[in-house]
Order: structure tokens, then C-alpha cells, then sequence
């Protein structure tokens, strides 16, 4: 047991420490300088060069506005001719990081509270006053039993708006497919509050007379504020016109990549579009739509509403990115790691010295040498020859 305990004070209480050993072999050397180039090309190239590692980051703060312009004219069974321009397509008129236009519709005109059937299906077909169950109502329903089956329609009668919306059958084409063709500026800002910059996708040199006739364009106006919607629903690889009929949901990505350690022209937004509801296969509840109403008094002073299920495409903007500017604390950081890193040519000749090579075993002798404390020997225990007592 003493014998244990002394054991294991010993390997606890050892001290090692380094000793240098210079072995003349030309495979281990070109190994060493070959891992030392890999280190020295990962620290230099990727690390400071790629990554700019010398650089510290700040993510920006972001505003962006829109504004929509496009005129449409239809003539429909339900409104006749009909001219289309931004208060009635672009609803509402402002949304936070984002924007839609309605390109498609079903109107339920001259809605006023009453009692009408609703529409055959498995849930509302009736055969008696029994099928209808005064005061219930379902999700699905337009309105509150009333406990009266219809015998014309054979379903259930409810208290409600009425008529009831029939969305069955959606427009093809879309009744404002012309809203390809309709632009929208788009005016972003953005901030990096660490470095105090601030920078706008308008660039300065732009003019009023400029952004009049200007269409963004990647290689003809790639500077131009003003986006044509078919331009960037054809960029995310799709068909506008498919798209207007039941709606759907876009991105549009700025993205900001700035080194202030450079001129700040520099500082450019690159721009990508992208569908954010694409689904793949036969999709359940495809597209984009909701319903709203506007609202009016009939001759005999009712209020009576129309009801319009708009089908459109929303548009989600995303603006990010990065700054990086010189700062020496990440410099010092990432130099001493690189430093540190080159440490790596020695474990990794080590282990192929002492594992792979033939003469092992001789390199091991002479890297390792094992010192017990009872083999010093003592000045005055065994005095040196020459020595006058």
C-alpha cells in the first residue's frame, strides 16, 4: 500500500521539461517545413486575407420604405372599365419591411346582415329544419344558424352577410396581371453605429432626372433604386402571370458587405430576389390571399359593405451584412494564435518520428531521459579531485 502511495506521489510530483533535439534527416525536415508552409498559407491567407482577420465587425441597424407607381385598366362583369392605380392595389399603403400588391380578386357585391343559404357542401346540405341546429356555427360557416333549411339551395339558412362569398372559382388570368409592369423605389438606410457610418442604397451622385427614367437593371443600372415586379419575380425564377393568380410571398435581399478600411463608394448593396413560399410537389392552401371590406350606407340607408378576397404577392425585404474595419486587438489575437498553430509542425513530426520511422526507438532514447532525484550527487559528499581540504 506504502508502496502505491508512494508510486503515485511521484508520478504526481515529476516535472518534465523540454529538451531540444536536432535530427539530421531530410524526410522529417521537408515534412516539418512542408506543415509549417500549411500553417503559415492557412493563418495568412484564410485567416487575415479571406477573413480579415485583422478587422473587427459590426452588423447594421436598417430602414427601408417603399413606394409603388403603376397604372392598370380592366373591364370586368363586375366593375366595368376600370382604372387601377396605388391606392387600391397596394394595401395598405405602408408596411414595415415590406409591401403587396393585390394582382388578383373575388368581389361579393352588396353584402347587407340578413338571412341567406349557404353554399352546398357536406357540411350545409340539409334535408329538413332538423339538419340545422339553431345558433351554432363552425369555422367554416358565414354566419349563425338560423334552425331553417332552404328548400331551393337544400342547406342551411344563416344570419350573417349576405349574400354569402362564393370563392370557388378564382380568375384566370388574373385580372391585374398588368402589374408586372408596375415598379416600386425602394429606399433603404443603413447604419453601423460601432464605426459611426451611415450609407443609402441611393447613391449620392444620383439625380431626380435619373431616377424618372432609371429601371434597376444587374449590368445596365445595377445602382437604380427602382425595381420593375416581373424584373424580380423573373430573377427568383418565376412567372409573374403564375404567380398573380392565387398570389404568393418574395424576398428581396439586400445585402451590405462593406471594408471601411477602403473609400466608403465602396460600400455598395448587391441585390438578390428570391420566392420564400415555394413548396415542391402538390401544395396544400397555395398562394397568398386575404379578405377585407369597404363599407357604404345603400339607398334605403343600410350599411351594406362589398366583400373582396384579394389574391397578390407580398414582398419581404431583408436587409444585412457585415463592416469590418482595422483594429489591433484582433490583429494581436489572430497573430499569436498563427504563432501558436506552428506549434503544430513539431507534435506532427513528432509523432511521425517516434511511430513510423526505423530507428524509433534511438530517437526515443535521446528525446526522453528519465532523472531521479537520488542520482545527484552532492558537492560535499564526494569532493572534486584537485580540491584542497
Amino acid at each position: 500500500m506504502n508502496n502505491c502511495c508512494t508510486v503515485a506521489c511521484d508520478t504526481f510530483l515529476e516535472y518534465d521539461t523540454p529538451r531540444i533535439l536536432l535530427i539530421n534527416n531530410r524526410t522529417i525536415g521537408v515534412l516539418n517545413r512542408l506543415v509549417q508552409l500549411v500553417i503559415l498559407a492557412y493563418v495568412v491567407g484564410w485567416v487575415f486575407m479571406w477573413e480579415k482577420g485583422y478587422q473587427e465587425f459590426d452588423y447594421p441597424f436598417s430602414s427601408v420604405t417603399t413606394k409603388v407607381k403603376g397604372i392598370a385598366f380592366t373591364n370586368s362583369t363586375e366593375f366595368g372599365e376600370h382604372i387601377w392605380d396605388a391606392p387600391e392595389y397596394v394595401i395598405p399603403p405602408q408596411q414595415e419591411t415590406s409591401f403587396f400588391v393585390m394582382t388578383n380578386f373575388i368581389i361579393t357585391k352588396n353584402q347587407t346582415q340578413g338571412q341567406c343559404p349557404e353554399l352546398p357542401s357536406e357540411q350545409t346540405r340539409c334535408k329538413s329544419d332538423s339538419d340545422c341546429a339553431k345558433g351554432q356555427h363552425s369555422r367554416h360557416s358565414n354566419g349563425i344558424l338560423t334552425g331553417t333549411c332552404n328548400k331551393e339551395e337544400n342547406t342551411c339558412e344563416v344570419y350573417g352577410w349576405c349574400p354569402v362569398e362564393n370563392d370557388t372559382v378564382i380568375p384566370k388570368p388574373a385580372i391585374l396581371g398588368e402589374a408586372e409592369n408596375f415598379t416600386v423605389l425602394i429606399k433603404n438606410s443603413i447604419t453601423f453605429p460601432k464605426f459611426q457610418f451611415s450609407k443609402r442604397n441611393i447613391m449620392p451622385n444620383a439625380t431626380a432626372s435619373y431616377l424618372k427614367v432609371c429601371s434597376f437593371d444587374e449590368e445596365l443600372h445595377p445602382f437604380c433604386p427602382i425595381f420593375c415586379l416581373g424584373y424580380m419575380v423573373r430573377k427568383a425564377g418565376e412567372d409573374f402571370q403564375t404567380l398573380s393568380v392565387q398570389g404568393a410571398v418574395m424576398g428581396i435581399l439586400i445585402e451590405w458587405n462593406c471594408d471601411l478600411d477602403q473609400s466608403a463608394s465602396k460600400c455598395i448593396p448587391k441585390y438578390t430576389f428570391e420566392r420564400f413560399d415555394k413548396s415542391y410537389g402538390r401544395a396544400v392552401s397555395p398562394g397568398y390571399n386575404f379578405r377585407f371590406a369597404r363599407y357604404y350606407k345603400n339607398e334605403n340607408g343600410t350599411q351594406a359593405r362589398n366583400l373582396y378576397k384579394a389574391y397578390g404577392i407580398r414582398f419581404v425585404i431583408k436587409a444585412f451584412g457585415e463592416a469590418g474595419k482595422f483594429s489591433i486587438i484582433p490583429t494581436m489575437i489572430n497573430i499569436g494564435s498563427g504563432l501558436a498553430l506552428l506549434g503544430m509542425a513539431t507534435i506532427v513530426c513528432d509523432i511521425f518520428v517516434f511511430n513510423f520511422l526505423k530507428k524509433r526507438n534511438y530517437y526515443k532514447e535521446k528525446k526522453y531521459k528519465y532523472v531521479k532525484d537520488e542520482e545527484l550527487v552532492q558537492p560535499y559528499e564526494q569532493p572534486i579531485p584537485g580540491w584542497c581540504c
